[in-house]
C-alpha cells in the first residue's frame, strides 16, 4: 500500500488527530501500574442501561476477588457508555448504590461526581480520542482499512451466505472492500459516502490457537478471519476495539467476562497482536442458570422470567447483602463452603479466592439454597443488628411495620433476643420480609386468634377450661420451670398426661398430652401452633396482656 496515500485517508478519517497523538504518547500518560509483582487489576464494565441483574453482581464480586485477594490489587469501575440510546439518566449513580450496598466497593474508575484515578476518563464516551489513536495507527500498519457496504448490501451478503451455506461474516470473498484501491477509498469519503472501519484479519479458521483461560483451562480456538468492525459510521468504536484499548491503558491485568464472549475471543486475540499490546489474562465465567419446573431442564436466568434476577428484588424482600454474597461465594468457588464449615464466624474476604476454582460449566442458581443460608447468617446477627436491619428495610419497604417497631426499640430488640445466640439458634426468617408475619403476635395491632389453630383433639369445653384455670393463676414472675409445673398440672386436671413416655405407650388412654394443652396456650397468646419459646414470649409481652388474650379465648 502506498504510505502517501494512507497517509492522506488517515488525515480524512481522524481529522481530530495530530502528528502527535501517538500510541507512545499513550504509553507515556498512562504508564505501567507502579504495583508489587502479582497484583492484579480487575474492572466492572457495565453499560449505563440502569438495570443491574444478578449476573452483573456475581461478575462483579469475581471481579473484586481477584484483585483484593492479590497484595494491593486495584479493582476499578469503567462505564461503557458508546451506546447512547441505551444510556438512562441515573444509571452510574445506580450501579455505585448496588454495588456499594451489597459491600463491593472500587478503588478508582467511574463515581457519581466525576472520576477517580490517574488512569480515566473512566467513561468511554470521554476516550474517543485514543481509539482513534490506535485506530489510525492500525490503519497506516495496514490492518484496518474502510468498508462502505450499506445495510442493504450486508443483508444481500447474508442471504448469499445462507443459500451456500457459508459461515456468517464479512470475510474472504464477502469482504468486498477488503481491497479497494486507496485512490478509490478516499474518494469516497471526500464524496461524504458513509463507512466503516474494519479490521483486517490475516487469519485462517482451519488452523488452531492454544490459549490458557483462567476458568476455563487450556482452550483450542480457530484462528479468526472475520473483518469485524472496529468503529462505527459516527467514529464511536466496537466493544471489540474499546475494550482492548481501555484495558491496555488502564493497565488491566484480568479481564473477567461471561462466556458468551468465547465465540469472539479469536477476533480479540488477533486485535491485541495487531495492536503490539501485551495481553491480560481472560476468565470466561459461566452463566448463572436455573431449573425451569416447567420445561424440567435449566435455562439461564431472566429479567423477565425471573423476579430474582433483579438486585431490586434482594433489596425489595429485604435479603441481608452478606446473605447474597455469602451464597454466590458458594457459586464462584467450589472450595468456598468447605471453607465456611470450618471458618464459621470469618468474614469471607479472608477465604484464598481462586479463578481457578471456579466453575467451568453453568452455575444453577437455587433460591431454597439462598433462603437456608440466608438464616444461617441471620441467626448468627445480635439482636441489636437484626432490629437495626428489619428498621433501615421496613422504612422503606413497610412503613406502616416500621412505626410498629420503632415505636419502642428496646421491646423490638427484646423480640429479636428470642432464640438467638447460643449453640442452636433459631432460623426463623431468610429476608426482612417475613419478619411482620412472623412476630404481629407481639404487638395488638396485628395480633388475631383463627379459632381453627386450636388442636383438634381437645373439645371446647376443656380448651375453655384449661385458658379459664390458667388465666387465674399465670405469673410473670415464675421461672420457665416452674411455669411448666404449673401446665402439666392443669394437663393432668383435665386428662392430658405429663408423662410423654406413657402417652407414646397407650395414647388412647389419655385425652392427650401435655405437648396438646401448651399448644392451647400458644395459640391464645400467639394465634399460632409454632412460635418461638412461650415462656419467654409471655414475659415479654408481660402479665396483663397474657391474662387478657388468653381470657378472650376462654
Amino acid at each position: 500500500m502506498d504510505d502517501k496515500l494512507l497517509n492522506e485517508m488517515s488525515k480524512l478519517i481522524f481529522p481530530d488527530l495530530n502528528d502527535s497523538d501517538t500510541i507512545e504518547s499513550l504509553e507515556e500518560m498512562f504508564p505501567p501500574r507502579n504495583l508489587p509483582e502479582g497484583a492484579k487489576v480487575t474492572r466492572m464494565a457495565p453499560s449505563p442501561t440502569g438495570s443491574m441483574h444478578l449476573g452483573n453482581l456475581y461478575s462483579a464480586l469475581a471481579d473484586e476477588r481477584i484483585a483484593h485477594t492479590s497484595k494491593d490489587g486495584i479493582f476499578f469501575l469503567r462505564i461503557e457508555d458508546t451506546d447512547e440510546k441505551r444510556k438512562v439518566p441515573g444509571a452510574v449513580e445506580k450501579i455505585i448504590k448496588y454495588l456499594n450496598g451489597f459491600g463491593l466497593f472500587f478503588d478508582e474508575g467511574a463515581t457519581a461526581d466525576g472520576d477517580l484515578g490517574n488512569y480515566g476518563p473512566y467513561r468511554q464516551r470521554m476516550r474517543a480520542k485514543f481509539y482513534h489513536i490506535v485506530a489510525r495507527k492500525l490503519l497506516l500498519d495496514g490492518r484496518a482499512y474502510p468498508c462502505f457496504c450499506t445495510e442493504e448490501q450486508l443483508e444481500e451478503a447474508h442471504k448469499a451466505q445462507e443459500s451456500a451455506k457459508d459461515n456468517f461474516g464479512y470475510y474472504g470473498k464477502y469482504a468486498v472492500h477488503r481491497n479497494m484501491p486507496s485512490e478509490e477509498a478516499i474518494e469516497k469519503i471526500k464524496n461524504g459516502e458513509k463507512f466503516v472501519l474494519r479490521f483486517r484479519s490475516l487469519g485462517n479458521p482451519v488452523k488452531k490457537i492454544p490459549f490458557k483461560d483462567s476458568i476455563k483451562g487450556n482452550l483450542e480456538l480457530p484462528e479468526n478471519d472475520q473483518d469485524f468492525i472496529l468503529l462505527k459510521s459516527d467514529g464511536i468504536p466496537t466493544y471489540h476495539l474499546a475494550h482492548i484499548v481501555d484495558d491496555h491503558f488502564m493497565r488491566t491485568t484480568d479481564v473477567v467476562r461471561g462466556e458468551e464472549w468465547l465465540s469472539t475471543l479469536p477476533w480479540h486475540l488477533e486485535l491485541w497482536n495487531a495492536c503490539g499490546f501485551k495481553r491480560p489474562r481472560y476468565s470466561h465465567t459461566s452463566q448463572v442458570l436455573k431449573f425451569d419446573e416447567q420445561i424440567g431442564t435449566k435455562r439461564k436466568m431472566s429479567k423477565r422470567k425471573d423476579p430474582e434476577c433483579t438486585l431490586e428484588f434482594y433489596y425489595t424482600a429485604g435479603y441481608p447483602r452478606s446473605s447474597v454474597i455469602e451464597y454466590l461465594m458458594t457459586l464462584l468457588n467450589s472450595n468456598y463452603e468447605q471453607w465456611r464449615s470450618a471458618n464459621q464466624n470469618a468474614d469471607y474476604r479472608e477465604f484464598p479466592f481462586s479463578s481457578s476454582k471456579m466453575s467451568a460449566s453453568g452455575a444453577l442458581f437455587d433460591i431454597a439454597k439462598l433462603n437456608d443460608i440466608s438464616k444461617d447468617v441471620i441467626s448468627r446477627m445480635s439482636a441489636d443488628e437484626v432490629y437495626l436491619s428489619v428498621s433501615e428495610w421496613a422504612k422503606e419497604y413497610n412503613p406502616e411495620f416500621y412505626s410498629l417497631i420503632s415505636r419502642d426499640p428496646e421491646y423490638s430488640k427484646s423480640i429479636f433476643s428470642i432464640g438467638r445466640g447460643g449453640k442452636k439458634p433459631r432460623k426463623d426468617f431468610a429476608c426482612w420480609s417475613e419478619v411482620p408475619a412472623f412476630i404481629s403476635y407481639f404487638f395488638d395491632e396485628t395480633f388475631s386468634v383463627d379459632s381453627n389453630e386450636f388442636p383438634a383433639n381437645i373439645s371446647v369445653s376443656d380448651r375453655k377450661a384449661i385458658l379459664s384455670d390458667y388465666a387465674k393463676i399465670y405469673k410473670t414472675e415464675q421461672d420457665n420451670n416452674s411455669w411448666f409445673e404449673t401446665v402439666k398440672i392443669i394437663s393432668e386436671k383435665y386428662g392430658f398426661t405429663s408423662d410423654m413416655k406413657s402417652y407414646k405407650a397407650n395414647p388412647d388412654a389419655f385425652k392427650g398430652s401435655v405437648a396438646d394443652v401448651s399448644t392451647v396456650l400458644r395459640v391464645a397468646v400467639t394465634g399460632r401452633q409454632n412460635s418461638p419459646d412461650l415462656f419467654a414470649i409471655c414475659n415479654l409481652l408481660g402479665e396483663e396482656k397474657v391474662k387478657a388474650r388468653i381470657t378472650a379465648q376462654s
